[in-house]
């Protein structure tokens, strides 16, 4: 499938070994998938290696079912001078019946390192549909927020 080099879609059969005690995905699971999907979205629009700067928003809308095939839909939503942030939008089908779920949107901050794991450069997004339009602006309003939780939290006492 083509798509532009700012996107990406995985999708990943959950078998028996993602379970958790009551018989559901494991969050873990899901948590550590998204983070490869994060990787491999931002390390492909940047064409370098990129680390995890933060995680935003993690929502478990609903549970995950073994036997699900989950896809992930990952989007460069925007780029500051080094890091991207890579919006997720993750949708549970049940293969069977073919319903389909969203169950989970997730924002991580993602950073473009060179071999010494120092911040480089990354080619500034121009987002130009509406729908990318409307995520780089929501993204602006975020890294905002994350900047202003930032100052409190180092304001905090114990900080």
């Amino acid at each position: 499938m083509d798509m532009p080099a700012h996107q990406l879609s995985m999708s990943v059969l959950m078998t028996p070994d993602t379970a958790n005690f009551s018989g559901n995905v494991h969050g873990g699971t899901i948590l550590k998938l998204l983070d490869q999907v994060a990787y491999a979205c931002a390390a492909r629009y940047a064409a370098c290696y990129v680390v995890t700067m933060s995680v935003d928003q993690v929502v478990f809308r609903q549970p995950i079912y073994v036997g699900e095939l989950v896809t992930f839909l990952a989007s460069i939503n925007h780029t500051g001078t080094s890091s991207m942030e890579v919006g997720i939008k993750v949708v549970a089908e049940n293969i069977r019946t073919q319903e389909a779920r969203h169950v989970n949107s997730c924002f991580f901050t993602m950073v473009a390192v060179d071999e010494s794991r120092k911040p480089v450069p990354v080619t500034p997004l121009r987002p130009f549909s509406p729908d990318e339009k409307r995520r780089y602006a929501e993204a602006l309003e975020r890294k905002e927020l994350r900047r202003e939780m930032e100052k409190r939290a180092r304001g905090a006492p114990g900080a």
